[in-house]
């Protein structure tokens, strides 16, 4: 038995286990090390970021960005809240996203419905041309975007009403609603995996198209919805360049701390503080909505 167990093919079989064996234990550590670095990557910013909200303009200057605190200013907060306009900010960017996120919901939905339920040659043209417009660098259309702003800004100008579209927020409302096309593809992802016999048996039993787009295709794409709504209000939050160029004179949340950025210099203490408290936001929202961004990725990995 000791000569079996010692011969050339069980040596080999044995170092072959031994190398297979070593190569998933380095493998668990590259994933384990780029886990880490993944993560230090995102706490550290956020660490100096709270160590930076707490310190005053002496200590901001003196000390590295990793130091704690001797003497927490806990002001800044309060200074960022008032005279910083955060909390004017975050009202109004809270009415954007809520507009914002029920036009995208209810067009993108319609939409995607149209185009995946009945494929003509009009739906897979305006399909291709989504794509093309998908793919273009939207800082390059810009300035065409603008100039059509401003010429329907003219042209409700002549309604009665005083109705206006720059310097309020109708501009980025009506640009946030009306070029996302992101949020289309995903609804028209999602309805792949919807069978069309369910829009079959609701037909057959007497129920219209709108009929079926509301009391079966919409309930049913609460994962896609849950899915666009954090994308959009992140996107809509975080977004600096429509703000201050169509709502100079409305402040939102990215535009409000704007203000403590002078000529010479700025108070980032307070700046830090502001961006402290406009985090709580977001992260309140997507871990509310992350068990229905799961349940979508989830749902897109399997289709039948």
């Amino acid at each position: 038995m000791g000569n079996q167990l010692s011969t050339p093919e069980n040596n080999s079989l044995r170092d072959k286990s031994l190398e297979e064996r070593g190569k998933r234990i380095a493998i668990d550590m590259c994933k384990y090390v780029l886990l880490v670095s993944a993560c230090a990557i995102v706490i550290i910013p956020l660490i100096v970021l709270l160590f930076g909200s707490l310190k005053n303009s002496n200590d901001y200057r003196m000390t590295n960005v990793f130091s704690f605190p001797s003497n927490p200013e806990w002001g800044n907060y309060a200074e960022a809240f008032t005279k910083g306009g955060v909390l004017l900010g975050l009202r109004n960017t809270m009415i954007i996203v809520a507009i914002s996120c029920l036009g995208t919901i209810i067009i993108g939905t319609m939409t995607a419905f149209v185009i995946q339920r009945f494929p003509t040659v009009l739906t897979r043209t305006i399909k291709r041309a989504f794509l093309v417009a998908a793919l273009l660098p939207s800082i390059t259309m810009q300035i065409t975007v603008y100039q059509i702003i401003v010429r329907m800004d003219e042209m409700l100008n002549i309604l009665p009403g005083n109705l206006h579209l720059m310097n309020s927020m109708a501009a980025p409302i009506v640009l946030y609603i009306g070029t996302d096309i992101i949020s289309i593809y995903i609804f028209m992802h999602y309805l792949n995996n919807i069978s069309i016999s369910l829009d079959e048996s609701a037909i057959i039993d007497g129920a219209s198209y709108p009929r079926v787009y509301w009391s079966i295709i919409l309930p049913i794409m609460r994962p896609a919805i849950a899915t666009v709504l954090v994308i959009k209000f992140i996107g809509i939050y975080n977004d600096f360049y429509v703000p201050n160029l169509y709502m100079k004179n409305i402040p939102v949340v990215s535009t409000a701390l704007y203000r403590f950025i002078g000529p010479f210099s700025a108070r980032w203490e307070v700046i830090f503080a502001g961006v402290v408290i406009c985090i709580i936001p977001s992260l309140i929202i997507f871990l509310f909505m992350q068990k229905f961004i799961y349940n979508n990725i989830a749902a897109g990995a399997v289709k039948e």
